[in-house]
């Protein structure tokens, strides 16, 4: 059976960590892909593991070489997917699923017609904005920046496969499950 690769975007603080957590605690026989990133590791965090760790001279390279699916530069960092590994991972017959943010959703898309984008949406615009607050993580003006991304994230998100509402963890969760066994029997 052909393998898809399943793109999951979402704005920060609607939970798409969270959801493809609980996706993927129910369904192992999918794997969440690994991206290259230029920013420092966290404690706990392991190359080839959370992510592989690349100097920018070498992501620069990445770049001019024309080796990634998708990339971008966030915060003074850069990340990106690697085209080799996700060949890598579906010729492996591995069912792959890549987080990362809608710019680079719709850049995988351009490249690979056959991936499947998803979007994890919130309840409401007020509900977002009072889940970012909550958290109690940001200063003002990096929860207006998170907002003000948000917006643009949710008019990109017009151009995915699907949509999901994530207002309750378990129903998302399933929504999910039923996309991705639909794109499954498809193929």
């Amino acid at each position: 059976m052909n393998k898809k690769l399943y793109v999951i975007s979402g704005s920060s603080g609607v939970g798409k960590g969270t959801v493809i957590k609980g996706f993927l605690e129910k369904n192992p026989h999918f794997t969440l892909s690994i991206s290259c990133t230029t920013r420092t590791p966290r404690p706990g965090e392991a190359n080839g593991v959370n992510y592989f760790f690349l100097t920018k001279k070498e992501f620069q390279e990445c770049i001019e070489q024309d080796k990634f699916l998708e990339w971008a530069e966030f915060a003074g960092n850069f990340y990106g997917t690697k085209q080799k590994y996700i060949h890598q991972c579906l010729e492996e017959g591995k069912n792959l699923i890549l987080e990362i943010d809608t710019q680079g959703a719709l850049q995988v898309k351009k490249r690979w017609p056959e991936a499947v984008l998803i979007f994890i949406c919130p309840p409401s615009f007020e509900d977002l904005e009072k889940r970012l607050r909550g958290r109690h993580t940001e200063d003002e003006s990096t929860i207006q920046k998170r907002l003000n991304e948000a917006k643009v994230e949710l008019e990109r998100a017009e151009s995915f496969d699907y949509k999901i509402v994530n207002d309750d963890l378990e129903k998302a969760i399933k929504t999910l499950e039923d996309v991705i066994n639909k794109e499954m029997a498809d193929a």
